[in-house]
Parts: C-alpha cells; structure tokens; sequence
C-alpha cells in the first residue's frame, strides 16, 4: 500500500519523524477503544489522550497542546458536541489537525461540512454495526492514512521544493534549477508564481520543472481533489465567474456528502453544480460532481458529452478516483483538456495526468503552503507534469485566463 505522503514526500519511517500523537474524542468507550487499537496498529501513531465529550478535550488540550499533533473528534456527544468544541481546540492550539467521525446521516454529514467551514482538516464516516467487514477494513486503513498525512503537516514535514526559471507560456522548457531564482516578467496568458520553498526536512530537496501549457483553448475543465478539497473548490469555483467550458470535478467523498457538496458549490458559484446522473448529455457552463461511491467518466455521442457512471474496482483506494475520469476525457479531447489537481493524500490524478501532458493538455496544481496535504499536487508538481504551481487563490484567475484565451 503506498504511504499516505508518496510520491511528494518522505515516509515517516524514511524521515525518521517522532510518532505522530493523537488524541481520540468519543463518547463511547467502545468507540474509542476500537479507535484507539486502529490507529496504534501503526507504529508511527501514538493516542496520548482518549477522553468522553468535548469538555475534557478543550481542557486537556490546553493543559498540554505541545503533545497532540491531531484530534479525532466525535460529532454528537454530551456536554459539549464536537462542533462546539472544534473552535476551542483550535485556540487553544493554532494549526492543530482536527478529523471529524460520525455516523454517514445526511444530518451528521452537513454538520461535517460545516466543521469544515469552521476550521477541521478533514471528516470521516463512521461504519455502522450493519455495515460490511469492508467497509469497516476501508474505514481503518483511511483513519490511518489521514492521521498520518495530517500529522506530518501538523509538524511541518514539508517537501522544499526548488523551482527553476519561470517561462511563459511560449518559451522554452526550463531547466531544473539548482536554487531558487528570480520570477521573470508575467505574461497575461501564463503568471508563473510556483511554490515557495517551506523548510528543509529530511528527505527535501524535490525539485520542480514546469512545462510549457498546452497551445490549444480547453474545452473542458477537470477538477481532481481529496483532502481540504471542499474549501479549495469553493475558492476556486466561488471565484470563476461562469465559463463556456463544462466543469467537472471528483473530490473523494462518500455519498450523502457529495450531494451536500453539490448543494454548497451550487451557493458559492454562478454556475449550477450537481451530482452527475448516468446517460445525462454535459452543458457548458454546468458544474458536475461525482455522486460518492461511483467513477464519473465521459464518452462522446456524436457532437454530445455524455457523462456515464460506474461502480468499477476502485483505483488509487477510491470511488470516486480521479484517474478514470480524466482518463476519459483525455481519449474525446487531447490536447484541449484543462486538469486542475487540488489539495489532497496519495497520487489519484498523477497517472491520468501523465496522460493529459502526452496528449498535448495542460495540468495546474495548487501549491505546497496553500495546501492541507500535498499529496494530489504534489505528485503531479514533482513528476514534471505541471504548467503552472499556484497558490490556491490564484488558481481561479489562471483558469479563466486559460479558457478565454485564443488558441495560438
């Protein structure tokens, strides 16, 4: 199984890190048992507090906040719930990693995406008693992966990257530089401000080499995000204005969640923005979300894009995955594909991407600092895949610049 950080990153192991500590919030002591054995399967996790309501938690936080490098909050609890206590926690400690758990209802569900909106990293459902030995399997291998990934960034393991010369977006291929330069001239095509170098760790020193875009104007907008990817896309989406182009997007989420996404997306930009629906014909200027638990993929019907789902094997550990979906739309448009690869763990979107870049089409990633895991990005941004590595609040005006250029 790859680590939750690869390709962009150290291993725990590799970077010869502390544990990662974690306390564990629940009202059940079964609960928090079951939790608490999960996490400690691993050896770089350690549960240094496994405590009853948010109450307890606030105050054992703020007693000791040096030794907890990520919170795994319950959402429904006495005394104090989880989402009273998430913004006390996060006083109490700047920068603290929360996950929210609870049972997948649709209420639970917008309490989560609120959380998320309030400040927590990430969400997590619960299995339930009648859900399948799967389902709980996926449940612990993902409670695992997230601490992991979370906690690295609670403690700064950041790849530094080293950019080279900044090009335009007719100029030649730059060579990977050695230490970092000097941004030349902004064209109005193609603003190339790439990541900025985070502190050395062990392991650093990736370097990334950006590529020309491609020469052709997208006809379509493909959008790939895991974890922190519900804020990213608000910001992105929120900021577009409406395009001509279709936007679609997979963000990995289970059903329920997907829906509510649709619904937030739908608020913050102009455009209309739902769970995609199988044999539906695709619309410019339409935002369409993979429903959870299905690949959203693309096939042409004459002069139509026609959006089809599919429960196939998951890839990358997900279903909804990124790569089959832009795999699709790489086989119907080539070079005039626009990808777009947003805050997430792992590598989904790298192999699709490799893809995209042969066939002539563009891929941008948001950059290191401005996201909650670097994992997505990052692979696509250290395997040389990437025109252009932007903070998050400019990718809105990079895409737009790209959708309405003309094609040279």
């Amino acid at each position: 199984m790859p680590s939750a950080l690869s390709p962009s990153g150290p291993s725990v192991r590799d970077a010869g890190q502390h544990d990662f500590q974690v306390m564990v919030v629940d009202d059940s002591a079964v609960i928090r048992g079951l939790l608490t054995r999960t996490l400690e399967s691993d050896p770089a996790i350690k549960v240094v507090e496994s405590v009853a309501n948010g109450e307890i938690a606030v105050r054992r936080l703020e007693a000791d906040p040096a030794k907890i490098d990520v919170v795994v909050l319950d959402i429904e609890m006495p005394v104090m719930d989880g989402i009273e206590a998430l913004p006390k926690l996060l006083q109490a400690k700047p920068g603290l990693q929360v996950i929210m758990a609870s049972t997948l209802t649709r209420k639970n569900a917008e309490i989560s995406m609120k959380a998320l909106s309030l400040g927590a990293a990430d969400y997590l459902p619960k299995p339930t008693s009648s859900g399948s030995l799967t389902r709980a399997d996926d449940f612990k291998r993902e409670l695992v992966e997230k601490v992991k990934a979370l906690g690295a960034a609670a403690k700064g393991m950041r790849t530094r990257i080293v950019v080279g010369p900044q090009k335009t977006e007719q100029g030649p291929e730059p060579e990977v530089a050695r230490r970092p330069a000097a941004p030349a001239a902004k064209t109005a095509a193609a603003p190339q401000r790439a990541v900025s170098p985070a502190a050395a760790t062990p392991g650093a020193g990736k370097q990334v080499s950006l590529r020309p875009f491609g020469s052709a104007k997208p006809d379509v907008i493909a959008i790939g995000s895991s974890t922190g990817g519900p804020q990213a896309l608000f910001e992105v989406l929120g900021n577009l204005g409406t395009t001509t182009q279709p936007v679609v997007i997979t963000q990995h989420m289970p059903a329920t969640f997907t829906t509510l996404l649709a619904e937030h997306i739908s608020r913050v930009s102009p455009m209309p923005c739902k769970e995609g629906v199988d044999g539906e014909i695709v619309k410019g200027g339409h935002i369409y979300l993979a429903p959870g638990g299905y690949h959203m993929v693309f096939e042409k019907q004459g002069t139509n894009l026609v959006l089809r789902l599919n429960q196939d094997a998951p890839e990358n550990f997900c279903r909804p995955s990124v790569d089959p979906m832009v795999r699709s739309l790489s086989a119907i448009y080539g070079s005039r594909l626009l990808v777009v690869i947003l805050t997430g763990m792992g590598s989904d979107g790298l192999r699709s991407s490799e893809i995209v870049t042969a066939a002539g089409g563009s891929v941008v990633a948001q950059d290191e600092k401005s996201s909650v895991v670097w994992g997505m990005p990052g692979a696509v941004a250290t395997a040389g895949l990437c025109s252009a590595v932007l903070p998050l609040k400019e990718l809105a005006p990079q895409i737009q610049r790209l959708v309405t250029r003309s094609a040279a």
